[in-house]
């Protein structure tokens, strides 16, 4: 092959090559917004972004009793954190998110804890599990099993942990930040960035979120439908 073929063919392969990609581009932006994906997210819905409402859900709590988002209508928001038993991250971050709830549930902004994983990959994660770890640490807030998954593809939950603020505004739940706790999963005493505990801080004082999206840190959410 001479040099003149060989950079023709180089040229029309990249030019498919751009062709393709066009195409793929073009397919994802035809999609609604539910359906289209997060770079980080693998085969999971975008979900909900910064300023949307989110729609109500209904989910068993490890007591036995099925908790709706809409029970905490008389609240000024919820912080919607998605965890779960077996993943390192979200034991390195679970005394933070229960001080999350005991220092915020009495000004209105109570903790609700979602646990997205399928039981049937992360035996850690069944719903006897979670009552055990909900019990020995004493969880004073809704621990929730979504092992459909349809509420964190709802969301667009991609790693446990990641929390969603939500505020209420008229009756409906608004998203006010979506992302990480802080900026330090392995030492609490080394966190330099508390978003979450700031951005409901803002909320409580009718001041705007600063920091409203940040990446989540944590373990992939592995997901089994889509």
């Amino acid at each position: 092959m001479n040099t003149d073929n060989a950079k023709r063919r180089i040229t029309l392969w990249m030019v498919l090559a751009f062709l393709t990609s066009l195409g793929a581009v073009a397919v994802a932006l035809s999609l609604p917004a539910q359906l289209r994906t997060r770079p980080d997210a693998g085969l999971a819905p975008a979900g909900y972004q910064v300023g949307e409402a989110v729609a109500n859900f209904r989910l068993k709590n490890v007591n036995g009793s099925m908790v709706s988002l809409s029970d905490y209508s008389s609240k000024k928001g919820v912080m919607v954190v998605f965890t779960c038993n077996h993943c390192p991250f979200a034991k390195a971050y679970e005394d933070r998110i229960i001080a999350l709830h005991a220092k915020f549930a009495s000004q209105g902004y109570p903790v609700l804890a979602v646990n997205p994983s399928d039981p049937t990959d992360y035996e850690d994660d069944t719903f006897e599990k979670m009552k055990e770890r909900a019990s020995s640490k004493g969880y004073p807030y809704p621990y929730l099993a979504d092992d459909a998954q349809t509420v964190a593809q709802a969301f667009g939950a991609t790693r446990t942990p990641h929390v969603f603020v939500l505020k209420n505004s008229g009756g409906r739940f608004v998203v006010q930040y979506i992302g990480t706790i802080d900026d330090n999963p392995q030492d609490p005493a080394g966190v330099t960035k508390r978003y979450v505990d700031d951005a409901v801080t803002n909320l409580l004082a009718n001041k705007p979120v600063v920091t409203t999206t940040t990446k989540a840190i944590g373990c992939a959410i592995k997901w089994k439908d889509i």
